[in-house]
């Protein structure tokens, strides 16, 4: 640190966070990590799984650690990157005690930016309300500032482009409501109201987040661009594990690494460490199938959009059908272990390497636990129907739904759409049900069925199939719907990852919805 940035440095908010945060999690004193979070041996509950669950032997010589980040100050590994793009602001005098910390946020590294709530800052995030209950719960919790967007983070494919210039406006109207509402003057958001627009109808939340910190004078984390995202896990992260496999006389280097992708931080700066120091790629990264919605981590189509992804750096990728891990996810958790379910992710793909000899050691990266994702998890059983399903098994079984529903809070099927979808399952399209976007926003918003809903719903057969742009919202409609005891499934990637539909702009087939 040099003399000017010394002078500049707020002293007082350094020695807060230092002493409530910094010193809390893992960080490095002279060459030891020191705090780190247990690497825990799950190699004899890993072949029971496999034996008693999958009916897989897994033989001999398997060894599989895993690394509990959901034993971290906030509930996840998040806190690691957060801390460290806040405390080289704070020392460098980018940040000072009187600013407010805004970010966009899927959730975790929202709610460890929260942590700054216990030493008098104030944190907003801007999410969407696409997120899983528990996680806006412990948002809340948290006290951060919520702005809660109808937009997803990462929009599906194709369609960052194409958002309607009255939904933009709208939802411009909705974000300048919620800022007055936090106390921010309206006027600086009225002056740059057309470049915030231009964000909002490509659906870029994440700089949008960057561009109200600036006109704001807010911090802006920077999180899916910001390198300290990598660094923390190259310099802490990687030789902490290493650190602990020493200690027990094994190496990292013998270990392939299994995690999955939020940002791009963990799986970089893992891989970083395992080139520099042992000169090979050891880490494979996990996604959930197209469509599926996990545990706020991206599918590798939304990956692909964002600077951290470096696929050229990882010893493979891995894309999981969540409806078969989430029976791992509930034998792991009745076992007492914390996982969430991105590791459930991780712990198939390791089953998976290790049913076909390719590899038999392990360190799975726990990102965070259960408890955000209780609801769901209480939902898991094996005698329910999936709540995914792929085209090929619902159009195999198209006779036994009542109705297939469109189901979105934006986007509505053109005509075009609705004779794509019906001829891709085998259907007449009379066949085929289109609700109102702002009824499903309804349902999403209270967890409350509207009666227009129900009345598609109803039938004899006692199922629909629902189907949305990518499988995002269908997926957590029917997850709200089977709460209440009704009995849905959605279709997996959504009209987007049709067969007929791949390859052409969407806006061919998808306009956005007025009503």
């Amino acid at each position: 640190m040099n003399e000017n940035q010394s002078n500049n440095v707020d002293n007082t908010l350094l020695q807060k966070f230092e002493q409530e945060i910094w010193n809390k999690i893992p960080h490095i004193e002279e060459t030891k990590v020191v705090n780190p979070t247990p690497l825990v041996d799950l190699t004899e509950d890993f072949k029971e799984c496999a034996k008693s669950v999958y009916k897989l032997d897994l033989g001999d010589n398997l060894k599989v650690y895993g690394k509990f980040d959901s034993t971290l100050l906030s509930g996840s590994i998040k806190v690691r990157a957060a801390a460290h793009i806040i405390h080289d602001a704070i020392i460098s005098g980018k940040l000072k005690g009187n600013q407010t910390v805004i970010e966009a946020t899927s959730g975790n590294f929202g709610i460890a930016l929260g942590q700054l709530s216990k030493i008098g800052m104030k944190v907003v995030a801007l999410v969407s309300r696409k997120l899983q209950e528990g996680v806006f719960k412990e948002l809340r919790n948290e006290n951060i500032r919520i702005m809660d967007l109808d937009m997803d983070i990462c929009p599906a494919p194709g369609m960052e482009n194409k958002a309607d210039e009255l939904a933009a406006k709208a939802t411009a109207g909705n974000i300048r409501s919620q800022l007055s509402e936090l106390g921010f003057n309206p006027e600086i958001f009225d002056i740059n109201i057309q470049e915030i627009e231009k964000l909002l109808a490509k659906q870029d939340i994440i700089n949008l987040a960057r561009f109200l910190a600036k006109i704001y004078d807010l911090f802006c984390p920077e999180q899916y661009d910001n390198e300290l995202n990598i660094d923390i896990h190259r310099t802490v992260t990687a030789k902490e594990i290493d650190q602990q496999l020493h200690e027990s006389g094994d190496s990292l280097e013998n270990y392939q690494i299994i995690c999955s992708f939020g940002t791009g931080g963990t799986s970089g700066g893992l891989s970083q460490y395992m080139a520099e120091k042992y000169e090979k790629k050891s880490i494979h990264v996990v996604f959930p199938s197209p469509g599926q919605d996990v545990a706020g981590i991206r599918t590798k189509a939304k990956a692909a959009g964002l600077s951290l992804y470096k696929p050229d750096t990882y010893a493979a990728e891995h894309e999981i059908d969540f409806e078969k891990a989430k029976f791992l996810l509930k034998f792991f958790v009745d076992k007492g272990h914390d996982i969430g379910e991105s590791t459930a992710l991780e712990l198939f793909a390791a089953m998976q390497m290790a049913s076909s000899g390719i590899n038999k050691k392990f360190v799975i990266i726990v990102a965070d636990g259960i408890g955000k994702y209780r609801k769901n998890f209480e939902q898991i059983s094996k005698n329910k129907i999936p709540m995914t399903v792929s085209l090929e098994d619902a159009s195999s079984t198209v006779n036994d739904y009542d109705r297939i529903i469109w189901v979105h809070t934006q986007y509505t099927p053109k005509e075009e759409g609705i004779e794509m979808l019906a001829k891709s399952l085998g259907v007449d399209k009379s066949k085929i049900s289109v609700p109102k976007a702002r009824t499903i926003n309804e349902l999403l918003s209270t967890q409350q069925i509207p009666d227009e809903l129900n009345k598609e719903l109803d039938g004899s057969k006692g199922k629909s199939l629902l189907v949305c742009m990518a499988g995002n919202t269908s997926l957590m409609t029917a997850q709200v719907l089977a709460s209440k005891g009704i009995i849905t499934q959605s279709l997996n990637g959504g009209i987007t990852n049709l067969p007929a539909g791949r390859g052409k702009n969407p806006g061919e087939f998808i306009k956005a919805a007025t009503e």
